[in-house]
This record gives structure tokens, sequence and C-alpha cells, in this order.
């Protein structure tokens, strides 16, 4: 468990990073790693339930058929990153700003649950073509700031 964790905080970090770098702050370093460690342990926590519920009685089997509602725990992380993520993303005049970042922490939670339920090669592989992805289409994506039409002021 202690591996998956910090392979959610080091993967979260590196996405984290990017955001730091284009000089999006909203989530950065910080809340990318605690996104992803959070997933991560939430996942941990919804499949290791029916062991700890079942350790008791020594049936497992019958405890996973009858409850399977341990694997709500891991659903509801994608309710709760959806709130932090729209608390991200404002109005700004004509356009809403911080999309991106807040499809990225959605996506950081995403890697931090297939860390959780140990799909770690994975995760690491999209965590590194996310951040391709987030390199490249920035450099191919740059705005211009709208000109000032000097006749209208």
């Amino acid at each position: 468990m202690m591996l998956r964790f910090i392979a959610a905080l080091i993967l979260g970090a590196i996405l984290g990073i990017e955001r730091e770098l284009v000089g999006k702050g909203e989530a950065g370093v910080r809340t990318e790693m605690l996104v992803a460690g959070g997933a991560a342990m939430f996942a941990m926590i919804g499949i290791t339930l029916p062991y700890i519920v079942s350790a008791g009685t020594g049936n497992l089997t019958d405890v996973i058929a009858r409850n399977s509602g341990f694997l709500t725990v891991i659903a509801n992380v994608v309710v709760g990153i959806g709130f932090l993520g729209a608390g991200i993303i404002v109005k700004s005049g004509e356009r809403p700003r911080g999309l991106t970042t807040a499809a990225l922490v959605w996506a950081t939670a995403a890697l931090g649950v297939l860390i959780g339920i140990g799909l770690i090669p994975f995760a690491m592989t999209a965590a590194v073509l996310i951040a391709l992805l987030l390199y490249l289409l920035r450099k191919t994506n740059i705005q211009k700031e709208p000109e000032i039409d000097q006749e209208s002021i």
C-alpha cells in the first residue's frame, strides 16, 4: 500500500509540475499530489474493505457477493473530484478559464485510482502521455492576446 501511495504522489507531482511551469497555479504540484494520493487511498480502502469486514467470519466470498457497496468508495472519488474541479473553473469575460486544469485534476484522480487498485504500469504510461499531450498541445495552441481597436477608444 505504501508503494502505491508513493507512486500516486510522484505521478501527481509530475502532472502538477506541468501546471506550475505554464503558470496555472490553481492546481499545481501540491494539489495534484493530494488528488492522486487521496484517490489512491480511497481506492485501496474500497478494495480492502471486504477483507476487513470478513476477517472475523472468514467468509470473504459471501461478503463480496452480498456487499458490492465497497466499490462505491471508488465511484464517489469521481463525484468529489467533480466538485473540486468545478471550483477551479471561473468565467472571465467571454470565456471560461481553468477548464484544462480542472480536467487535469479529474485525470489525476483517475491515475490515483488506477494506482490504488494496483495498475501502476498503466497509470505511469497514462501520466507520461497526459503530460506529453499537455506540453505538445500548449506549444501548438498558444492564443494571441486580442488586439485593441485604437479607433474605438
